[in-house]
């Protein structure tokens, strides 16, 4: 609903949060992220875009900002919406399959980054990669559909 300039939502409706993010795998390997806030709480890397970004800009900046890499042949790889695992909000992630200009290097609010199959019995995933991503990309062929 809109009151004025200002989009509303309905009393008990929260808006989704709205972040961008990078399937990068290398060498049939995911690469993911965990934040300070959480360290043991592992992510695609990404984030918000900026009020005055699209989806690739912001790709691009939280890239950056996040492991010093550029984002090279980005493509469009799926919508997924889910209850983001820190704030515990609803989310709506964009995720981008993309390789990277070099050697990522954590920077930021992030406390870790792991190459992962994503069959590690001591890895903690957020849901939204372990249930929607992880899945798509083995069904795509970019990791293996089985632990090696």
């Amino acid at each position: 609903m809109e009151q004025g300039s200002v989009l509303v939502s309905p009393p008990g409706e929260l808006e989704p949060l709205v972040v961008v993010a990078a399937a990068i795998v290398q060498e049939g390997r995911l690469l993911v992220v965990s934040k300070q806030a959480a360290p043991e709480v592992f992510y695609l890397p990404g984030g918000k875009p900026d009020a005055d970004e699209g989806p690739m800009e912001a790709l691009t900046r939280e890239l950056d900002e996040e492991l010093g890499v550029q984002p090279l042949e980005p493509r469009f790889l799926t919508d997924v919406e889910a209850l983001a695992a820190l704030e515990g909000v609803p989310m709506k992630m964009t995720v981008f399959e993309a390789r990277i200009s070099r050697t990522p290097e954590p920077a930021a609010e992030l406390a870790h980054l792991k190459w992962v199959s994503g069959y590690e019995s001591d890895l903690r995933l957020a849901p939204a990669v372990r249930d929607h991503v992880l899945p798509l990309l083995r069904q795509h062929g970019v990791l293996p559909s089985k632990a090696t």
